[in-house]
């Protein structure tokens, strides 16, 4: 006669072998070749000791049945049990940022200018910085270490188009104004944008902290004081391609980045274009043409948290996004910010970023303080070092954050998971390590492209 214990063990062993299958076949879809290798052993060798225990005689085979089925069912509950989770992030940055400052502007300057030696006059301490920065080859630089042609110029058409939209971020507003609730506005300019292509939208008041404070970039007369008089601001993300990511720091994620800002504009530059129709004044902040700190604005309208690599980590991708923003004076129905303290506490945790950072330039360890707010922060001038480098914009942070995992029903349990407990995290870090490494490989190009440099300075697709 077949004894209950006898039953729950082989279920646990066939329960074990579907999960550990089905996400042995998800990674495979998901080009995650590492993964989906180990995960198939462990579907055949994590289930036999569980099958080979029901051979044993009783009583023996029922004492280690009834260990093998608590082991696993005790740890679960343990991890499952809310417990070990930070409060929420408090406080505001401490004010506000000149843009003048952000190394894109700085490295726009051209000696012999007036605006490169007003800037130098004003920040002296940043003159042999930035020289020493553009002794490099450069983004998109034939002579960087990871140039392909074919790639780079795809990445440069790209930008080419986000240029010529700088202009059009603002415009005239119609002189009729249409009569709107607060209430159907929020719900049209949030289907709107998802309708145009975004992946989530959020609405805030509009901060002194989100606004630059002179100009440094895109249209307008460098060095003038930005005045943003708007009160609303609404941000959004579009998705960067899992695909082109785990390439990265080659040409493809480079090319996936200017595609989607690309992609971001558009879907700005039309929302802030139906807005000023129905009567009301809107401008869109855009790559190379912002007035605000677009992370800063998409935290405050709920969108995600600010990781340890500096960008924002959304729930369900992560940091593989790019964000842009709109400010108007349409009535809107504010977001807030939707503090999630699991997922700083998995960035505590985590540090697999800054360990594979190849410019070293995210912290490790706790967050420091900024003003009355805690957060992580970056050294931009090693990221873009290494940036000027190798010719991409890098992102290997965001090819490694567990995160940026694709978002399909095996991931997003995880991502259940990791809300519950600081034990569920831990498993999870530890299990994100033992499929895809602690240092995970970059994946070659689609076969669609020519093979690229590898970072290591060798031609070919190679994956470890």
């Amino acid at each position: 006669m077949i004894h209950w214990l006898d039953i729950l063990t082989l279920g646990g062993a066939l329960g074990l072998f579907v999960i550990l299958g089905y996400f042995a076949g998800a990674s495979w879809r998901e080009g995650e070749r590492v993964a989906a290798r180990r995960a198939a052993i462990l579907a055949v060798l994590l289930p036999l000791p569980y099958v080979l225990i029901t051979l044993v005689p009783p009583p023996l085979r029922h004492i280690a049945e009834a260990f093998f089925l608590a082991l696993p069912t005790g740890a679960l509950l343990i991890t499952l049990t809310p417990h070990g989770t930070p409060r929420a992030r408090e406080g505001e940055p401490p004010g506000r940022v000149d843009e003048r400052d952000i190394i894109f502007a700085r490295m726009r300057l051209r000696p012999g200018t007036r605006e490169y030696e007003a800037y130098y006059a004003m920040r002296p301490e940043n003159r042999a910085i930035d020289e020493q920065l553009r002794s490099r080859p450069g983004l998109l630089s034939p002579h960087a270490r990871l140039y392909e042609p074919l790639a780079m110029h795809a990445v440069g058409a790209s930008f080419q188009i986000v240029g010529e939209m700088r202009p059009h971020v603002d415009g005239p507003v119609a002189e009729e104004r249409v009569s709107i609730t607060a209430e159907e506005a929020t719900s049209l300019v949030k289907g709107l944008a998802r309708y145009w292509g975004a992946r989530d939208v959020g609405i805030t008041e509009l901060r002194d902290y989100h606004v630059y404070t002179h100009i440094g970039r895109g249209e307008g007369i460098y060095g003038e004081p930005i005045r943003l008089s708007h009160r609303y601001a609404i941000a959004f993300t579009v998705e960067m391609d899992h695909t082109m990511v785990s390439t990265a720091p080659t040409a493809p994620t480079a090319m996936e980045s200017a595609h989607q800002y690309l992609e971001a504009a558009r879907v700005a530059l039309q929302l802030a274009a139906y807005i000023r129709s129905l009567g009301y004044p809107a401008r869109a902040h855009i790559d190379g043409n912002y007035r605000v700190i677009a992370p800063l604005v998409a935290w405050d309208a709920g969108l995600g948290e600010l990781g340890r690599m500096g960008l924002l980590m959304t729930p369900d991708l992560g940091p593989r996004v790019r964000i842009n923003v709109v400010t108007t004076d349409l009535p809107l129905i504010p977001d807030g910010r939707r503090p999630d303290p699991s997922m700083l506490d998995f960035c505590a945790l985590c540090e697999k970023c800054a360990e594979n950072c190849p410019s070293g330039a995210i912290p490790r360890g706790s967050p420091t303080s900024e003003g009355d707010l805690m957060r992580w922060k970056i050294d931009p001038v090693a990221c873009y070092r290494y940036w000027v480098t190798v010719g991409t914009d890098c992102a290997v942070c965001m090819r490694v954050c567990p995160y940026s995992h694709p978002d399909t029903l095996i991931h997003q349990v995880v991502r259940w998971y990791i809300r519950r407990s600081r034990a569920a995290r831990r498993v999870a870090l530890a299990l994100d390590d033992v499929f895809y490494g602690r240092r995970p490989p970059f994946h070659p190009a689609p076969g669609w492209l020519p093979p690229q440099p590898t970072p290591g300075g060798h031609h070919g697709k190679t994956r470890s």
